[in-house]
Protein backbone atom coordinates (compact mmCIF):
# COMPACT_ATOMS: atom_id res chain seq x y z
CA UNK A 1 0.00 0.00 0.00
CA UNK A 2 0.86 3.32 -0.78
CA UNK A 3 2.43 4.89 2.18
CA UNK A 4 0.87 8.51 1.64
CA UNK A 5 -2.46 7.10 1.36
CA UNK A 6 -2.07 5.31 4.61
CA UNK A 7 -0.75 8.06 6.18
CA UNK A 8 -3.55 10.58 4.89
CA UNK A 9 -6.17 7.51 6.32
CA UNK A 10 -4.20 8.12 9.39
CA UNK A 11 -4.69 11.59 9.30
CA UNK A 12 -8.44 11.87 8.62
CA UNK A 13 -8.93 9.69 10.99
CA UNK A 14 -7.58 11.16 13.59
CA UNK A 15 -9.25 14.42 12.73
CA UNK A 16 -13.07 12.45 12.95
CA UNK A 17 -11.92 11.08 16.12
CA UNK A 18 -11.02 14.66 17.84
CA UNK A 19 -14.62 15.93 16.16
CA UNK A 20 -16.38 12.76 17.69
CA UNK A 21 -14.82 13.15 21.38
CA UNK A 22 -15.25 17.28 21.42
CA UNK A 23 -19.26 16.21 20.85
CA UNK A 24 -19.18 13.65 22.94
CA UNK A 25 -17.00 15.17 25.87
CA UNK A 26 -18.83 19.11 26.10
CA UNK A 27 -22.17 17.43 27.12
CA UNK A 28 -21.22 14.61 28.93
CA UNK A 29 -19.36 16.98 31.56
CA UNK A 30 -22.64 19.32 31.44
CA UNK A 31 -24.39 16.29 31.94
CA UNK A 32 -22.63 14.25 34.61
CA UNK A 33 -21.15 17.17 36.54
CA UNK A 34 -21.77 20.87 36.72
CA UNK A 35 -21.69 23.98 34.75
CA UNK A 36 -18.19 24.87 35.95
CA UNK A 37 -16.85 21.77 35.12
CA UNK A 38 -18.29 21.88 31.59
CA UNK A 39 -16.46 25.34 31.44
CA UNK A 40 -13.54 24.06 32.67
CA UNK A 41 -13.34 21.50 30.14
CA UNK A 42 -14.30 24.27 27.29
CA UNK A 43 -11.45 26.55 28.22
CA UNK A 44 -9.13 23.71 27.96
CA UNK A 45 -10.21 22.29 24.99
CA UNK A 46 -9.92 25.97 24.14
CA UNK A 47 -6.54 26.36 25.34
CA UNK A 48 -5.26 23.24 23.07
CA UNK A 49 -7.04 24.17 20.09
CA UNK A 50 -5.48 27.23 20.08
CA UNK A 51 -1.67 25.56 20.93
CA UNK A 52 -2.65 23.35 18.27
CA UNK A 53 -3.48 25.88 15.73
CA UNK A 54 -0.59 27.77 16.20
CA UNK A 55 1.67 24.62 15.88
CA UNK A 56 -0.14 24.40 11.98
CA UNK A 57 0.63 27.40 11.22
CA UNK A 58 4.03 27.17 12.27
CA UNK A 59 5.04 23.53 11.00
CA UNK A 60 1.72 22.30 9.20
CA UNK A 61 2.60 18.41 9.56
CA UNK A 62 -0.33 16.34 9.20
CA UNK A 63 1.36 14.50 12.56
CA UNK A 64 -0.10 17.06 14.07
CA UNK A 65 -3.96 15.49 13.79
CA UNK A 66 -2.47 12.35 15.18
CA UNK A 67 -0.27 13.48 18.25
CA UNK A 68 -3.31 15.56 19.59
CA UNK A 69 -5.54 12.47 19.76
CA UNK A 70 -5.06 11.26 23.50
CA UNK A 71 -4.87 14.76 24.91
CA UNK A 72 -9.10 15.04 24.60
CA UNK A 73 -9.20 12.34 27.17
CA UNK A 74 -6.77 13.75 29.10
CA UNK A 75 -8.12 17.14 29.52
CA UNK A 76 -11.68 14.98 30.49
CA UNK A 77 -9.90 13.39 33.32
CA UNK A 78 -8.57 16.91 35.19
CA UNK A 79 -11.78 18.16 34.65
CA UNK A 80 -13.01 14.84 36.42
CA UNK A 81 -10.29 15.14 38.72
CA UNK A 82 -10.14 18.60 39.59
CA UNK A 83 -14.54 18.77 40.59
CA UNK A 84 -14.33 15.68 42.09
CA UNK A 85 -13.91 18.22 45.29
CA UNK A 86 -14.34 21.78 45.86
CA UNK A 87 -13.17 23.27 42.67
CA UNK A 88 -10.25 25.82 43.80
CA UNK A 89 -11.39 29.51 43.90
CA UNK A 90 -9.10 30.75 41.35
CA UNK A 91 -10.41 27.96 39.13
CA UNK A 92 -14.16 29.14 39.96
CA UNK A 93 -13.26 32.67 38.77
CA UNK A 94 -11.32 31.22 35.09
CA UNK A 95 -13.78 29.49 34.26
CA UNK A 96 -16.88 32.44 35.45
CA UNK A 97 -15.06 34.23 32.90
CA UNK A 98 -14.81 32.12 30.35
CA UNK A 99 -18.39 31.41 30.65
CA UNK A 100 -18.69 35.62 30.26
CA UNK A 101 -16.80 35.58 27.38
CA UNK A 102 -18.46 32.90 25.79
CA UNK A 103 -21.69 34.40 26.59
CA UNK A 104 -20.16 37.78 24.88
CA UNK A 105 -19.30 36.29 21.96
CA UNK A 106 -22.78 34.91 21.06
CA UNK A 107 -23.94 38.24 18.64
CA UNK A 108 -20.24 37.63 16.51
CA UNK A 109 -21.49 33.81 16.07
CA UNK A 110 -25.20 35.02 15.12
CA UNK A 111 -23.53 37.41 12.71
CA UNK A 112 -20.99 35.30 11.47
CA UNK A 113 -23.70 32.78 10.36
CA UNK A 114 -25.95 35.43 8.82
CA UNK A 115 -22.74 37.38 6.73
CA UNK A 116 -21.68 33.47 5.74
CA UNK A 117 -25.09 32.61 4.50
CA UNK A 118 -25.83 35.87 2.26
CA UNK A 119 -22.40 35.24 1.25
CA UNK A 120 -22.89 31.64 -0.05
CA UNK A 121 -26.02 32.40 -1.69
CA UNK A 122 -24.93 35.38 -3.53
CA UNK A 123 -22.00 33.45 -4.58
CA UNK A 124 -24.31 30.29 -5.66
CA UNK A 125 -26.54 32.66 -7.98
CA UNK A 126 -23.19 34.19 -9.61
CA UNK A 127 -22.42 30.47 -10.58
CA UNK A 128 -26.34 30.16 -11.51
CA UNK A 129 -26.45 33.42 -13.84
CA UNK A 130 -23.07 31.89 -15.67
CA UNK A 131 -24.49 28.42 -15.64
CA UNK A 132 -27.63 30.18 -17.54
CA UNK A 133 -26.15 31.73 -19.97
CA UNK A 134 -23.95 28.84 -21.75
CA UNK A 135 -28.00 26.85 -22.76
CA UNK A 136 -31.25 27.66 -22.86
CA UNK A 137 -31.73 24.01 -21.48
CA UNK A 138 -29.48 24.63 -18.08
CA UNK A 139 -32.12 27.71 -17.56
CA UNK A 140 -34.85 25.51 -17.75
CA UNK A 141 -33.16 23.46 -15.53
CA UNK A 142 -32.16 26.14 -12.46
CA UNK A 143 -35.91 27.03 -13.00
CA UNK A 144 -37.14 23.99 -11.77
CA UNK A 145 -34.21 23.21 -9.19
CA UNK A 146 -35.27 27.11 -7.97
CA UNK A 147 -39.01 27.16 -7.99
CA UNK A 148 -38.73 23.08 -6.18
CA UNK A 149 -36.05 25.26 -3.60
CA UNK A 150 -38.89 28.00 -3.38
CA UNK A 151 -41.41 25.45 -2.81
CA UNK A 152 -39.55 23.40 -0.26
CA UNK A 153 -39.00 26.43 2.17
CA UNK A 154 -42.86 27.40 2.21
CA UNK A 155 -43.96 24.02 3.00
CA UNK A 156 -40.96 23.91 5.82
CA UNK A 157 -42.48 27.22 7.28
CA UNK A 158 -46.12 25.54 7.01
CA UNK A 159 -44.95 22.67 8.68
CA UNK A 160 -43.12 24.74 11.71
CA UNK A 161 -45.75 27.60 12.16
CA UNK A 162 -47.38 26.16 15.07
CA UNK A 163 -44.39 25.47 16.90
CA UNK A 164 -42.56 28.51 15.69
CA UNK A 165 -45.83 31.07 16.12
CA UNK A 166 -46.39 29.73 19.69
CA UNK A 167 -46.92 32.71 21.34
CA UNK A 168 -47.87 36.26 19.98
CA UNK A 169 -44.55 37.60 19.60
CA UNK A 170 -43.54 34.86 17.55
CA UNK A 171 -45.90 35.11 15.48
CA UNK A 172 -45.69 38.54 14.85
CA UNK A 173 -41.92 38.20 13.95
CA UNK A 174 -42.57 35.91 11.55
CA UNK A 175 -44.99 37.63 9.87
CA UNK A 176 -42.42 40.32 9.59
CA UNK A 177 -40.03 38.70 8.75
CA UNK A 178 -41.85 36.53 5.75
CA UNK A 179 -43.06 40.15 5.04
CA UNK A 180 -39.63 41.73 4.61
CA UNK A 181 -38.71 38.64 2.59
CA UNK A 182 -41.48 39.02 -0.01
CA UNK A 183 -41.00 42.81 -0.38
CA UNK A 184 -36.83 42.69 -0.96
CA UNK A 185 -37.34 39.67 -3.36
CA UNK A 186 -39.50 42.04 -5.44
CA UNK A 187 -37.03 44.71 -4.86
CA UNK A 188 -33.87 43.05 -6.14
CA UNK A 189 -35.89 41.87 -9.11
CA UNK A 190 -37.30 44.73 -10.05
CA UNK A 191 -33.70 46.72 -9.50
CA UNK A 192 -31.70 43.57 -11.22
CA UNK A 193 -29.85 43.33 -8.20
CA UNK A 194 -30.84 40.09 -7.23
CA UNK A 195 -31.64 36.61 -9.16
CA UNK A 196 -34.10 33.53 -8.36
CA UNK A 197 -30.81 31.12 -7.46
CA UNK A 198 -30.25 33.55 -4.50
CA UNK A 199 -33.52 34.18 -3.45
CA UNK A 200 -34.47 30.38 -3.41
CA UNK A 201 -31.45 29.86 -1.14
CA UNK A 202 -32.14 33.12 0.95
CA UNK A 203 -35.68 31.56 1.24
CA UNK A 204 -34.27 27.69 2.52
CA UNK A 205 -32.25 30.09 5.01
CA UNK A 206 -35.53 31.44 6.16
CA UNK A 207 -37.09 28.40 6.77
CA UNK A 208 -34.31 26.36 8.06
CA UNK A 209 -34.37 29.50 11.13
CA UNK A 210 -37.73 29.12 11.68
CA UNK A 211 -37.92 25.53 12.14
CA UNK A 212 -35.34 25.59 14.72
CA UNK A 213 -37.57 28.08 16.63
CA UNK A 214 -39.88 25.96 16.83
CA UNK A 215 -38.41 22.74 17.25
CA UNK A 216 -39.78 20.54 19.79
CA UNK A 217 -37.58 21.06 22.92
CA UNK A 218 -38.69 17.12 24.27
CA UNK A 219 -37.98 15.18 21.43
CA UNK A 220 -34.55 14.72 23.53
CA UNK A 221 -34.69 14.29 27.52
CA UNK A 222 -32.77 16.30 30.47
CA UNK A 223 -29.00 15.73 30.10
CA UNK A 224 -28.76 15.50 34.04
CA UNK A 225 -31.35 12.49 34.00
CA UNK A 226 -30.25 10.31 31.20
CA UNK A 227 -26.91 9.71 32.62
CA UNK A 228 -26.52 6.37 34.67
CA UNK A 229 -23.43 4.88 36.60
CA UNK A 230 -20.95 2.97 34.45
CA UNK A 231 -21.38 -0.63 35.88
CA UNK A 232 -18.97 -3.47 35.32
CA UNK A 233 -21.03 -5.15 33.20
CA UNK A 234 -20.04 -4.13 29.73
CA UNK A 235 -23.71 -4.92 28.20
CA UNK A 236 -25.66 -2.03 30.47
CA UNK A 237 -22.16 0.16 30.10
CA UNK A 238 -23.16 -0.11 26.21
CA UNK A 239 -26.50 0.38 26.95
CA UNK A 240 -25.25 3.74 28.69
CA UNK A 241 -23.71 5.53 26.51
CA UNK A 242 -25.94 4.56 23.90
CA UNK A 243 -29.01 5.70 26.09
CA UNK A 244 -26.86 9.39 26.49
CA UNK A 245 -26.04 9.60 22.78
CA UNK A 246 -29.35 9.48 21.55
CA UNK A 247 -30.99 11.03 24.67
CA UNK A 248 -28.48 13.66 26.05
CA UNK A 249 -27.06 15.30 22.95
CA UNK A 250 -29.50 18.11 21.89
CA UNK A 251 -30.63 17.64 18.51
CA UNK A 252 -31.03 21.18 17.72
CA UNK A 253 -27.73 22.60 19.13
CA UNK A 254 -26.41 19.60 16.61
CA UNK A 255 -27.96 20.82 13.83
CA UNK A 256 -27.23 24.42 14.51
CA UNK A 257 -23.60 23.33 14.84
CA UNK A 258 -23.32 21.43 11.88
CA UNK A 259 -25.18 24.34 9.71
CA UNK A 260 -22.91 27.04 11.62
CA UNK A 261 -19.49 25.43 10.81
CA UNK A 262 -20.57 24.23 7.35
CA UNK A 263 -21.28 27.67 6.21
CA UNK A 264 -18.49 29.21 7.55
CA UNK A 265 -16.34 26.72 5.98
CA UNK A 266 -17.56 27.47 2.73
CA UNK A 267 -17.60 31.41 3.06
CA UNK A 268 -13.91 31.34 4.26
CA UNK A 269 -13.50 29.79 0.76
CA UNK A 270 -15.29 32.55 -1.32
CA UNK A 271 -13.48 35.29 0.94
CA UNK A 272 -10.66 35.23 -1.43
CA UNK A 273 -11.86 35.62 -4.96
CA UNK A 274 -14.54 38.84 -3.26
CA UNK A 275 -13.01 41.85 -5.39
CA UNK A 276 -10.47 39.56 -7.60
CA UNK A 277 -10.05 40.83 -10.92
CA UNK A 278 -10.31 38.22 -13.77
CA UNK A 279 -6.59 38.93 -15.11
CA UNK A 280 -5.51 38.44 -11.22
CA UNK A 281 -3.58 35.11 -11.75
CA UNK A 282 -0.60 35.80 -9.36
CA UNK A 283 -0.89 33.44 -7.09
CA UNK A 284 1.15 35.18 -4.24
CA UNK A 285 -0.64 38.27 -5.10
CA UNK A 286 -3.30 36.35 -4.38
CA UNK A 287 -2.68 34.83 -1.36
CA UNK A 288 -1.51 38.65 0.25
CA UNK A 289 -5.03 39.37 -0.12
CA UNK A 290 -6.72 40.28 3.37
CA UNK A 291 -9.06 37.92 2.39
CA UNK A 292 -6.89 35.39 1.65
CA UNK A 293 -5.01 36.14 4.74
CA UNK A 294 -8.55 35.66 6.75
CA UNK A 295 -9.58 32.81 4.96
CA UNK A 296 -5.89 30.77 6.09
CA UNK A 297 -6.52 31.88 9.57
CA UNK A 298 -10.20 30.95 9.73
CA UNK A 299 -9.19 27.60 8.61
CA UNK A 300 -6.14 27.31 10.48
CA UNK A 301 -7.86 27.63 13.58
CA UNK A 302 -11.15 25.97 12.80
CA UNK A 303 -10.92 23.52 15.66
CA UNK A 304 -11.07 26.74 18.68
CA UNK A 305 -13.78 28.06 16.43
CA UNK A 306 -15.77 24.48 16.64
CA UNK A 307 -15.16 24.63 20.34
CA UNK A 308 -15.97 27.71 21.26
CA UNK A 309 -19.24 27.94 18.93
CA UNK A 310 -20.49 24.07 20.63
CA UNK A 311 -19.75 25.44 24.02
CA UNK A 312 -22.14 28.50 23.46
CA UNK A 313 -25.11 26.42 22.01
CA UNK A 314 -24.82 24.20 24.79
CA UNK A 315 -24.72 26.74 27.26
CA UNK A 316 -28.03 28.77 25.68
CA UNK A 317 -31.22 27.02 26.96
CA UNK A 318 -33.69 26.41 24.52
CA UNK A 319 -35.38 29.87 25.06
CA UNK A 320 -32.34 31.87 24.68
CA UNK A 321 -31.74 29.79 21.29
CA UNK A 322 -35.65 30.82 19.65
CA UNK A 323 -34.82 34.52 20.50
CA UNK A 324 -31.07 34.37 18.71
CA UNK A 325 -32.89 32.24 15.71
CA UNK A 326 -34.96 35.21 14.90
CA UNK A 327 -32.24 37.85 15.92
CA UNK A 328 -30.12 35.88 13.27
CA UNK A 329 -33.42 36.12 10.64
CA UNK A 330 -33.30 39.91 11.31
CA UNK A 331 -29.99 40.53 11.15
CA UNK A 332 -29.70 38.65 7.80
CA UNK A 333 -32.38 40.34 5.98
CA UNK A 334 -30.98 43.41 7.03
CA UNK A 335 -27.67 43.13 6.13
CA UNK A 336 -29.53 41.68 2.40
CA UNK A 337 -31.90 44.99 2.33
CA UNK A 338 -28.46 46.87 2.83
CA UNK A 339 -27.10 45.17 -0.05
CA UNK A 340 -29.57 45.53 -2.35
CA UNK A 341 -29.58 49.26 -1.92
CA UNK A 342 -25.83 49.93 -2.14
CA UNK A 343 -24.82 47.77 -4.81
CA UNK A 344 -25.24 48.83 -8.59
CA UNK A 345 -27.40 48.56 -11.02
CA UNK A 346 -27.47 44.81 -13.04
CA UNK A 347 -26.22 46.96 -15.68
CA UNK A 348 -22.98 47.97 -14.22
CA UNK A 349 -19.38 45.97 -15.04
CA UNK A 350 -18.88 46.61 -10.68
CA UNK A 351 -22.20 43.90 -10.12
CA UNK A 352 -20.91 41.38 -11.57
CA UNK A 353 -19.80 39.30 -9.48
CA UNK A 354 -23.46 38.91 -8.30
CA UNK A 355 -25.45 38.39 -11.46
CA UNK A 356 -23.46 38.30 -14.11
Amino acid sequence: MNPWILWSALSHTARLSTALQILLFLPLTLATLSTQAFLLLSLLLSIHSLIHGTLILLWGSNALSIMQVPMHPFLLLVTFNAFSQSAQPWLATAVYWWGKLLTFCGPSYVAMEGLSSLLFAQKAGQIGRGIADEAESYQFVILILTAAAFVAAAWWVVIAYPAAAASPLSSTLLGVALTAFLFLVLIGFRLRRTNVVEASLLALFLAYNVWLCGFDQTSFSDPASSYAPLLSNILPHLQTLVNFITNTLPKPVLVALLYRLSILQVASRILPTIGADNWESDQEELDGRPTSIMTRILLTYRQLIFVMVYSHLLLLDPSSQVWWRWANIMFTLFLWAVELVVSPDGDDDSAKWKID
